[in-house]
């Protein structure tokens, strides 16, 4: 196949996540203050995207809290420097099963189940360019752990989004995630063109190799846009591969912790580094504006 590197690249900056990485660096911001002060300096580092979660200030846990999202969007936006907003829509479908000889009922300390509009609650009161869709249910590392998206859900979730103008960027996991996501489209509830993220080497979705990658690209329709990360230490190589696969980047601390081996990251370093990669490469780093022209997004104030 013929080589279609990206000349002008975007880099996302996954600023915190949800997983349990707060007590493993000093760095994972907690606090809406922490969290929208790293999510600047990896904007002003050249991240033309930041994509946000929020945790509880106190002990970094994950939170769907909808001041806690407010507060975080209302500091980015206050800023002094410009960066396109996306807020995550992938809390609430999350099941932990009992033991494998008594699975039902769950284990409620782990299970939070709540509906579509619960889900979304956050995305119509801020308001942000884009929020996540993960377009499948996945078994995560966790033994009876599954992020549960259905497909009545992800209808239901994914005509919201359209509805409130937010774009949906539809995180892909495994190649069947891509194939909903085209019937997404093709029912209307996504627009087109729609906006992936491909996410290589989550366990046990699709792993990091560059066959399945490169499967995973070819199953991306031409006139969607795609940017790709890989987990851990294969962080900046997927920087490189995304760009010569024609896709666009993320980084950041959601997916992984370190600059180099012993030393610990911040965001604005690994989006540092990635920059450098990128235009090491020959391409150019684009900025949020000319992100907003090429994703169709309007930059509004919260409700």
């Amino acid at each position: 196949m013929p080589l279609t590197m990206n000349t002008d690249v975007f880099i996302t900056c996954a600023v915190t996540g949800s997983g349990s990485t707060q007590d493993r660096s000093p760095h994972v911001p907690r606090s809406p203050k922490q969290i929208a002060d790293s999510a600047i300096a990896a904007a002003k580092a050249g991240a033309a995207i930041v994509h946000c979660h929020v945790r509880d200030p106190e002990t970094g846990t994950p939170s769907r809290d909808l001041k806690l999202y407010r507060e975080v969007t209302e500091r980015i936006r206050d800023a002094d420097v410009d960066v396109v907003l996306n807020l995550t829509a992938g809390m609430g479908g999350d099941i932990t099963f009992g033991p494998t000889d008594a699975p039902m009922p769950v284990n409620e300390a782990g299970t939070d189940m709540i509906g579509a509009a619960e889900r979304v609650a956050h995305v119509a009161d801020c308001l942000p360019e884009i929020c996540t869709l993960d377009c499948g249910t996945m078994n995560f590392a966790e033994a009876d752990y599954v992020m549960t998206n259905t497909p009545g859900m992800l209808r239901a979730m994914g005509q919201m989004m359209t509805d409130l103008g937010v774009k949906p960027e539809i995180e892909a996991f495994d190649t069947g995630h891509l194939w909903f996501a085209k019937e997404l489209e093709k029912e209307g509830v996504l627009d087109s063109p729609a906006l992936v993220q491909l996410c290589m080497g989550v366990p046990w979705g699709a792993p990091d190799d560059l066959n399945t990658f490169m499967a995973m690209v070819n199953n991306v329709p031409d006139d969607w846009t795609f940017s790709a990360f890989g987990l851990g230490r294969n962080q900046m190589a997927y920087v490189a591969a995304a760009v010569l696969a024609g896709g666009h980047v993320r980084v950041g601390l959601e997916d992984n912790l370190w600059l180099g081996k012993g030393e610990l990251a911040t965001n604005e370093q690994l989006v540092t580094r990635a920059r450098g990669i990128i235009e090491g490469m020959g391409a150019r780093v684009i900025g949020p504006e000319d992100v907003r022209k090429k994703l169709g997004l309007v930059k509004r104030a919260p409700k």
